[in-house]
């Protein structure tokens, strides 16, 4: 949670957090931790002088100290006041009022720049965003990069390092990352769950040699401490990180159907797997030392990617399909709450933001960005390239997280634009979207035309 502030999260390269690969200078030695050197009378005057409702809601998720500064402050309570009157926000949960501003800018900020940079020789399947950071991969690539996509008076969009793995481990199947480490599944046949550190080392730590125990990974989610693979026999293997053992095989499908996309939720002590296989999804819930099914869902199609939103009052599963269709689910009932259709391409990728149960964001091979409600499933509106706007390019070093520069790459400025949920954008030229992460009034895109796109809501 202390990657939520702008300046902390920006000096992750130089301590603790990430850390160009190859790197090996000592870090200096820091003091103690900020919100234990000041008092909350010092606090609340540092809280004073930000002037963002999101800022302060993002310092509230720090630390209980921070929250009891910023929740008590002055300027939190007239913010807070004002965001009321405009609409904004309905409640007194800072996340949900994140979330609010979040939609707010989404539906109704007046510009949509889009920045679009070349991030692989390759196209770009997987990405990954957490409180400013972005991991990209490619399965024809033996590496991942990371990018550092938060505002910088020096410049946007730093190259921070890339984490290779040896070439006889195979493509990269899947990752996902934290504060402090990388997990990645790398290898077809032979399948292996690699980590990365964080500090610069190059190594890959406890590699678990699958081999005759992993028939083929297809996919893989990370729920600190635990990894999940989902497998070509229709199993979903459970691994503790700490341990390097494989806790459960869990069988989700029957007549062995592959397992090809995974969605995890953690609460205390139970970890819930969704697996997501040919026309029909398997949720269980792992319970130590046992594991119990819960539910099981179908669709018409076969699945292509699949999200879990545990918030409100129904907890919800959202499903992509090869043939153009979001479906939702009410995950108690299993009952199907509503199917839409978007086009006639496949469903690659749909996130929300956390605490977020009205708007989901959906992209696909069509290359559209869709916003649907995630109460009726109607589509709300959608994004795409203004084409009468003419491209602004510049070529500048992209920056390394060590201050040097690793390369030169070319930025482009586009425009992007809103049309009416029905609007006919065939003639419009849209790449297909590989996969899409959501951030702050933010989106970022890959597309199999090796570059990325960050969709900013201003």
């Amino acid at each position: 949670m202390s990657s939520c502030l702008k300046n902390k999260s920006r000096s992750l390269p130089a301590g603790r957090g990430f850390a160009q690969a190859g790197s090996n200078k000592k870090r200096p030695r820091r003091g103690p931790p900020l919100n234990n050197a000041l008092d909350p009378d010092a606090l609340s005057a540092v809280f004073s002088y930000l002037d963002c409702m999101y800022d302060l809601a993002s310092c509230s998720l720090v630390c209980r100290a921070w929250r009891r500064a910023v929740t008590r402050g002055i300027c939190f309570n007239v913010l807070y006041r004002k965001q009321w009157e405009m609409g904004l926000v309905r409640g007194v949960c800072l996340e949900e009022m994140a979330g609010a501003i979040h939609r707010h800018a989404l539906l109704q900020s007046p510009r949509i720049n889009v920045d679009q940079w070349k991030g692989h020789s390759g196209n770009i399947d997987q990405c990954r965003m957490k409180d400013g950071w972005l991991l990209t991969g490619s399965t024809r690539d033996k590496f991942m990069r990371l990018w550092s996509v938060e505002e910088s008076r020096k410049c946007e969009y730093n190259f921070q390092g890339e984490y290779r793995f040896p070439v006889d481990y195979g493509p990269l199947v899947g990752f996902d990352f934290d504060e402090s480490k990388i997990v990645g599944l790398v290898g077809s046949e032979s399948s292996r769950i690699c980590i990365w550190r964080h500090s610069g080392m190059t190594r890959i730590l406890n590699p678990f040699k699958c081999k005759g125990t992993i028939p083929m990974g297809l996919c893989m989610s990370y729920c600190d401490p635990e990894a999940v693979v989902g497998c070509a026999d229709g199993t979903a293997r459970v691994f503790d990180m700490y341990s390097s053992q494989c806790s459960h095989i869990i069988r989700m499908h029957d007549l062995e159907v592959p397992v090809t996309c995974l969605g995890l939720s953690d609460k205390g002590s139970r970890l819930s797997i969704l697996a997501g296989g040919g026309s029909s999804i398997t949720v269980s819930s792992v319970l130590s030392p046992n594991h119990e099914f819960a539910a099981k869902m179908y669709m018409a199609g076969e699945i292509k990617s699949l999200s879990y939103n545990p918030c409100g009052n129904d907890k919800t599963v959202f499903a992509g399909s090869m043939n153009g269709y979001v479906y939702s689910w009410d995950l108690r009932t299993c009952r199907l709450l509503w199917e839409t259709r978007l086009s006639e391409y496949a469903v690659c990728s749909m996130q929300h933001r956390r605490y977020d149960a009205t708007t989901l964001v959906v992209g696909g091979m069509d290359g559209v960005l869709h916003l649907l409600d995630q109460n009726t499933g109607n589509v709300v509106t959608k994004f795409v390239l203004d084409t009468s706007y003419c491209v602004l390019s510049s070529t500048r070093p992209a920056l390394s997280s060590s201050g040097g520069c690793s390369r030169n790459m070319v930025f482009q400025r586009l425009k992007g634009r809103r049309t009416a949920p029905d609007a006919d954008i065939v003639s419009i030229p849209a790449p297909p979207i590989t996969c899409l992460a959501l951030g702050m009034k933010r989106i970022i895109t890959t597309h199999d035309k090796d570059y990325i796109r960050t969709w900013k809501f201003i």
